[in-house]
């Protein structure tokens, strides 16, 4: 079970941060929209900036493990990760307004299909383009 775990720690972190985040934004959702009643737009922009923003720290640290404090490869990862979040963050106010102001779908349900669809391309981008050299990264712990 140990040995399980150890092949496969990136991906089970991956996915469990992904819900813990996915959860993060479909509460700061729910919160912004029923309980503050702000517009489908704002109330997923804020709850997008509140998951990116806990997004980034997991991801960092336990998921992609990348240690590094030094100001170059923080700028780098910031950049790349929030240049990244912010197409997926698109990509999830545009079926949130089609879906729920459009075509008029259940608000929550569509929220929940966007995330799914929006953690998948975000873990491509994770492993492709933001945390892919994992020793550089760690160069100075």
């Amino acid at each position: 079970m140990i040995e399980l775990f150890t092949k496969y720690k990136g991906i089970i972190s991956y996915l469990f941060f992904g819900v813990c985040t996915t959860i993060v934004n479909i509460i700061s959702y729910y919160i912004c929209a029923r309980q503050l009643e702000l517009s489908t737009v704002a109330s997923t922009v804020i709850a997008w900036l509140l998951s990116v923003l806990f997004a980034y720290v997991t991801n960092k640290q336990f998921v992609f493990e990348s240690k590094s404090w030094k100001k170059e490869i923080i700028l780098k990862e910031m950049f790349s990760f929030f240049v990244c979040r912010l197409a997926t963050g698109m990509l999830d106010l545009v079926i949130m307004v089609i879906g729920v102001d459009v075509i008029h779908f259940y608000d929550v349900g569509v929220k929940i299909f966007s995330n799914l669809l929006v953690i998948i391309l975000n873990y491509i981008a994770n492993k492709m383009i933001i945390f892919q050299n994992k020793e550089t990264l760690q160069e100075d712990h």
